[in-house]
């Protein structure tokens, strides 16, 4: 199977006019079939590095904001209006084990979220799961780190301290923590604790990092530790982020996550366009490295991911509406995905490309919105069904598009 498309991203240094792309999968049917597509541009799925599934409820939470850093809000959040309508469906009993009760309804509303905006990859900052939790879906849930919740608050979810955490990773896969998430003089001291503890560190994936002065900042850049950067969060949490000048001058790994949205964006599609509205004076080439090779490199993911091939198993297809393809991102909504692959396997898009597709109709759920026909991999709306049950009434959720 090939697609020729009018315009292709292999990465952001990269693209080219009118190319046939190769698609493998083990489930063609015509592998010499050839679709001539108008006005749709080729990217490399998306990587989102930084969310917590089971968070992903609506609205936001933060009743006393913005706050001198994220522990008060932590606190504050418990008694939110939308998260204790979130409890009626499932209640947190501490030991985090997403695989009991409700939860999985939770943590697959969440991975909808990031399939409905391109993401193949998603880094669900949480404690560490069985592979079955991983197993369970149809993207890359990654399942290969080591994380601490917060120097502040330490592992409250559970697992190791930071310092056990680490030297389990062996340098060999993320070491995922927040870090000075705030403006106070408590979160001012993070970084000094954190270097103290030993773990700045180039397999460190920082989280926000927005009292980090430009002096810290460089200290990360040289000893090739990564940041990610969660602007609408930090904005609704906080009132200002990280200095991502500052950031970009000194070469820091910098990527983009979305967190949940219980404080950030509704998807990565939002959030792409929240960031470049916060610092437009930076080239959209320069954000899409940051959910494309900078995350691939933060989160020690193949190097086959961040980037496109012409022979390939995972593309997104999405409608060309600017010709300068890095704009064309700020211009989308989560029905312009004209086809994504996982892996060779269609997990959404436009029903047409399913007929060079060994699929079994049963496992997916198709729809039509904004007289647009979709499909979908799995059943979203039965989760939807059944939380709506729960709650006795109709639950909206602005990531999903039916």
């Amino acid at each position: 199977m090939k697609i020729k498309v009018n315009t292709c991203v292999y990465n952001a240094n990269h693209v080219s006019s009118n190319v046939n792309i190769k698609i493998e999968s083990p489930i063609l049917n015509h592998k010499n079939s050839l679709w001539n597509t108008t006005d749709i541009i080729a990217y490399p799925p998306f990587i989102n590095g930084h969310d917590h599934l089971i968070g992903n409820w609506f609205p936001k939470s933060g009743n006393n904001r913005h706050y001198p850093n994220s522990d008060i809000w932590v606190e504050d959040m418990k008694h939110a209006p939308s998260y204790l309508e979130r409890d009626k469906v499932w209640i947190n009993d501490d030991n985090f084990n997403l695989l009991k009760g409700n939860a999985y309804l939770l943590t697959n509303l969440g991975v909808y979220k990031n399939i409905f905006s391109g993401c193949n990859v998603v880094q669900d900052h949480i404690s560490k799961q069985k592979d079955e939790y991983y197993d369970s879906f149809p993207i890359n849930v990654i399942r290969n780190y080591t994380q601490c919740h917060s120097i502040s608050m330490g592992n409250w979810w559970g697992d190791k301290s930071a310092v056990e955490e680490w030297k389990e990773s062996k340098g060999e896969m993320p070491f995922i923590l927040h870090l000075a998430e705030g403006i106070d003089e408590k979160s001012k001291n993070d970084f000094s604790t954190l270097k103290k503890l030993g773990l700045l560190q180039p397999n460190t994936l920082i989280v926000h990092g927005i009292a980090l002065t430009k002096e810290e900042i460089k200290e990360c850049a040289k000893a090739g530790s990564s940041i990610c950067w969660c602007p609408e969060s930090n904005l609704f949490l906080i009132g200002k982020s990280i200095d991502v000048e500052t950031c970009l001058e000194y070469g820091v790994n910098l990527i983009l996550g979305t967190d949940s949205t219980q404080s950030g964006s509704e998807n990565l599609l939002a959030e792409i366009k929240v960031a470049k509205n916060m610092f437009p004076q930076i080239p959209m080439k320069e954000i899409f490295k940051m959910f494309t090779t900078n995350a691939c490199k933060a989160l020690f993911l193949p190097d086959s991911c961040g980037k496109l091939e012409d022979i390939t198993s995972d593309i997104l297809l999405i409608n060309k509406k600017d010709e300068d393809a890095f704009e064309n991102l700020l211009h989308l909504d989560i029905l312009d995905i004209e086809l994504q692959l996982y892996q060779g396997i269609p997990i959404y898009g436009n029903p047409k490309y399913l007929v060079d597709f060994d699929i079994e109709p049963a496992d997916y759920y198709f729809f039509e919105t904004g007289k647009k026909k979709k499909f979908v991999i799995g059943h979203p709306e039965k989760i939807c069904n059944t939380i709506n049950n729960i709650l006795g009434y109709h639950k909206y959720f602005p990531y999903l598009p039916f």
